[in-house]
């Protein structure tokens, strides 16, 4: 029954790629650290939104969020009856903005485009200690970099590449279980992670070498699930990101006022809460379904042109196959109602709202 109920836990992250606040792509679980003996796990994910605004002339900006895809790895290794090792590979921020081109659509910032690539890989120890409670902590290297082009009027002004940097940053956490009825409460902070980066800014018809530093911002992490009936497991999170520490100034930019008004290219105003609530339910020995709800607060204010979304609502169904004695295949689909946001193109305001978007994912977990 514990294996059942764990593996049901699973279904909310093998429901496809999140869509949370500000470049967020992954929710750094540590959920497989509580995957019985020795278990690896690849999970896919893709994500389609669907994003446009309309400029007050009436000028539509389009669909400016391309699908992205994720990929992650983990590896679990029990070392004995007290300590367990994780390393997980995932991408925990990302971007890919691609505004139509103004020619086609008349919105004054078509052609502007954006991306921010990264990957990261963690390692985690575990220790469990009496009264079923453990705590586990360890390292982060996450490799980042971006590239934007900047539109107005169908003319490029500015153009930004950085070098791709590699730094660490380090994860602590406690948890407490209790086997009989399935039930756990992982609580997890993960630190701010500060990349220096040497970039090329583009601007008036010349190039310049340039740094800046930008940090990914710290976390907080509250993982749950407690069986309520036989076979059914309540299970969800809630995750506190820092995003007022992230921004992206690079000097040539935010040193002109009039490329940037004196404004980083992105920052965020406000700090997000995701919440996550569903249910699991194991049908028979092989199949088990979850159903799993979530909520990101609406902001409201402005947001940047690179970014136009303010909070969601979605919902996930999950479906768990135990092919064999140790082999696990989940999938899921998630549909996310993004949250209206504004944005300012000079004096005026661009109303994006009726977005949403669509996510499938596929795990396979073994364990030996």
């Amino acid at each position: 029954m514990k294996r059942v109920m764990t593996s049901m836990a699973a279904l909310a992250i093998g429901a496809g790629a999140a869509h949370a606040g500000g470049v967020e792509r992954s929710t750094q679980s540590v959920g497989i650290l509580f995957e019985q003996g020795n278990y690896a796990e690849m999970s896919f994910g893709a994500f389609n939104p669907d994003v446009s605004g309309t400029f007050p002339t009436g000028a539509e900006s389009g669909d400016m969020a391309p699908g992205y895809g994720t990929l992650s790895l983990g590896y679990k290794q029990q070392l004995n009856d007290q300590w367990d090792l994780a390393v997980i590979f995932d991408q925990p921020v990302g971007a890919k903005v691609n505004y139509p081109a103004a020619a086609n659509t008349g919105y004054p910032v078509g052609g502007s485009n954006a991306t921010i690539k990264s990957s990261a890989v963690t390692a985690l120890v575990r220790y469990k200690m009496p009264s079923n409670i453990s705590v586990y902590g360890g390292l982060r290297s996450e490799s980042v970099s971006g590239k934007a082009s900047l539109y107005q009027g169908g003319a490029n002004y500015y153009n930004l590449d950085t070098s791709e940097e590699t730094d660490f940053g380090y994860v602590i956490g406690a948890a407490w279980e209790k086997p009989e009825i399935a039930a756990r409460v992982a609580l997890t902070y993960n630190s701010k992670i500060e990349h220096e980066f040497d970039a090329k800014e583009t601007a008036g018809g010349a190039d310049f070498n340039t740094n800046f530093t930008t940090t990914v911002p710290e976390s907080v992490n509250l993982e749950f699930q407690t069986g309520i009936m036989k076979d059914t497991l309540l299970m969800g999170s809630v995750r506190w990101v820092h995003w007022t520490q992230f921004d992206i100034s690079p000097p040539v930019y935010v040193g002109n006022p009039l490329l940037s008004g004196g404004e980083p290219l992105v920052d965020y105003a406000d700090n997000t809460i995701t919440y996550n609530l569903g249910v699991g339910r194991r049908f028979n020995d092989q199949w088990s379904g979850a159903i799993m709800f979530g909520y990101e607060k609406h902001q409201g204010g402005t947001v940047g042109n690179l970014g136009p979304t303010d909070g969601f609502k979605s919902v996930s169904l999950a479906a768990s196959y135990q092919a064999t004695s140790n082999i696990k295949i989940t999938g899921g689909v998630r549909y996310v109602d993004i949250g209206n946001a504004k944005t300012e193109i000079g004096p005026y305001t661009t109303d994006f709202s009726g977005n949403d978007g669509w996510g499938a994912g596929l795990r396979v977990g073994i364990n030996f």
